[in-house]
């Protein structure tokens, strides 16, 4: 009854976009790259989605019992069976081991201390702490990219601001969700139908854009960003710009 093509799979998709514009600034991307994602819901399944179609390699899952680590990767085939489990039998991701047994299931821990390159915490508010911070920073993390609600906390957040990590904050990496909500409410009122190709290149731009609002407010003297001041800053503007063109100002 109307709505958006790929609006579940947008979080997702527009955080590794989201990444991969902060590598491209770099002369970077996501292709090739180790990845770790936490959780095993809508978000994290489909940031491993992208990943994999982007050319990186997915390594861990997780959920509040622990998480898993597979040293071959989460292939599409593996991630099919994630999906089983955890959106038709609602299974706990330790039952991966036990149809992948290469991999190892860590109860009652978060996969911050695994090496990697990229991170996308994707599970929940306040999983990634000071000391998983300087785990990823210690390890060579490049950039971490927000997919769930504020997932780095205040001290965690200044770990990655002061090293050369690069930082991208949920306000504006995970923002595809909503984007595409804005997008669906369009696509019902003119009664337009959109492919998955046409929606998913509508959001690729959005999170493009984002990204420029990021380096335009937030880039420093000596050329880095600072994308949470870029983000903050970026989304005061619009709102006092709105509220001026609106005469309440």
């Amino acid at each position: 009854f109307g709505g958006s093509l790929i609006r579940t799979e947008a979080t997702g998709y527009g955080t590794v976009f989201f990444v991969e514009e902060m590598l491209k600034r770099m002369g970077d991307s996501v292709e090739g790259k180790k990845c770790v994602v936490s959780g095993s819901g809508n978000v994290a399944i489909h940031t491993t989605e992208k990943i994999l179609q982007m050319g990186g390699t997915v390594h861990t899952l997780s959920d509040s019992g622990g998480y898993i680590y597979d040293p071959d990767g989460i292939d599409f085939e593996k991630l099919e069976w994630v999906k089983g489990l955890k959106e038709v039998r609602r299974g706990r991701i330790y039952e991966y081991v036990e149809e992948y047994p290469e991999a190892t299931y860590y109860e009652g821990e978060r996969p911050w201390n695994v090496p990697c390159d990229l991170a996308f915490p994707s599970a929940t508010q306040n999983e990634i702490l000071e000391e998983h911070a300087r785990a990823l920073v210690k390890n060579g993390c490049m950039a971490v990219g927000e997919g769930a609600n504020m997932p780095s906390d205040l001290a965690a957040i200044n770990v990655f601001q002061n090293s050369k990590t690069l930082f991208g904050p949920a306000k504006a990496a995970n923002a595809g969700g909503v984007a595409v909500s804005g997008l669906e409410m369009t696509q019902n009122s003119m009664r337009l139908y959109w492919t998955r190709e046409e929606t998913e290149a509508k959001l690729l731009d959005i999170m493009q854009k984002i990204h420029n609002q990021c380096i335009q407010y937030g880039e420093r003297p000596d050329g880095t960003v600072d994308y949470v001041s870029g983000a903050n800053i970026a989304g005061f503007v619009k709102v006092a710009d709105a509220t001026i063109d609106q005469g309440i100002v």
